[in-house]
C-alpha cells in the first residue's frame, strides 16, 4: 500500500483526506504509512498522539517541506489541498521541486474549476471574487504538468460542508456546480494509485447539488 504525504490536512479537504487515510493506518493487517505537514504546533502535537508522522512547519519553508518529503520516502504519492494565497503556487512549486530532488514520482494537486484551460469558463463575477487565486493554482498546475511527477490535477466545483453524497463525478469538460468536500477527498483516494488518472486533469461536481 502506497505511503501519503499530505500537504494541507489541517482542515478541508485536506482534513477528509486525513480520516480516510486514518481508516488504513489503523487498520491492523494492511496498514497505511502517512506523513503530514501541520503548520499548527498544537494540531501537529494531537495528530503524534494518533501515530501519525507530522512535520510541524510550514509548506513555504524550504526545511520543512525537505524534512516531510524525506520522512515520507520516495515511494510515497504527494497529495497538495493546499489553499493560501503564498501557498498556491509558492509552496506547492517548492512541493514539487523538493519532490523531484528527492526521487518522489507521484502527486495529485487539488486546484479549482477555472484553473488552466478552464478559465474562460469563469463569469465576471467569479474573476473578480476570486481570479487572483485561481491565477496562483493555474501556476501550480503547470509546474506540475511540466515537471518529471506523475501528476493527476483535481479541480473541484464549489465546496461544501456537508457529509459526502456519493454522488459527485469526474469530467474532462466543461463543468459547473458545487461538491462536497468530503466527496472530493473520497475521489482522490480512488485515484491515488488508479494508473488510469496518471497525467489526467478532472473537475469535480455533484449534478443537482446546492446550497
Amino acid at each position: 500500500m502506497k505511503p501519503w504525504l499530505i500537504f494541507g490536512a489541517g482542515h478541508g479537504v485536506g482534513a477528509h483526506l486525513l480520516a480516510l487515510a486514518n481508516q488504513h493506518a489503523n487498520a491492523p493487517l494492511n496498514p497505511r504509512p502517512v506523513t503530514l505537514l501541520i503548520r499548527h504546533p498544537q494540531h501537529a502535537e494531537v495528530l503524534r498522539s494518533q501515530g501519525l508522522t507530522v512535520v510541524c512547519g510550514d509548506a513555504c519553508d524550504p526545511d520543512a517541506v525537505l524534512e516531510a518529503c524525506k520522512l515520507a520516502g520516495p515511494e510515497a504519492a504527494i497529495i497538495s489541498t493546499l489553499g493560501s494565497r503564498s501557498a498556491d503556487y509558492q509552496g506547492n512549486r517548492l512541493i514539487i521541486d523538493t519532490a523531484e530532488k528527492l526521487g518522489l514520482k507521484r502527486m495529485l494537486l487539488v486546484t479549482s474549476i477555472g484553473c488552466g484551460d478552464s478559465w474562460p469558463t469563469l463569469s465576471p463575477a467569479a474573476r473578480a471574487a476570486f481570479g487572483q487565486a485561481v491565477r496562483e493554482k493555474s501556476l501550480a498546475e503547470s509546474w506540475l504538468q511540466t515537471s518529471s511527477l506523475i501528476y493527476t490535477l483535481i479541480r473541484p466545483g464549489g465546496l461544501l460542508d456537508k457529509p459526502a453524497t456519493g454522488n459527485a463525478i469526474r469530467l474532462q469538460a466543461e463543468a459547473h456546480g458545487m461538491i462536497t468536500r468530503e466527496d472530493v477527498a473520497r475521489h482522490i483516494s480512488q485515484m491515488i494509485e488508479d494508473p488510469t488518472t496518471y497525467h489526467q486533469i478532472y473537475a469535480l461536481i455533484e449534478p443537482g447539488l446546492a446550497r
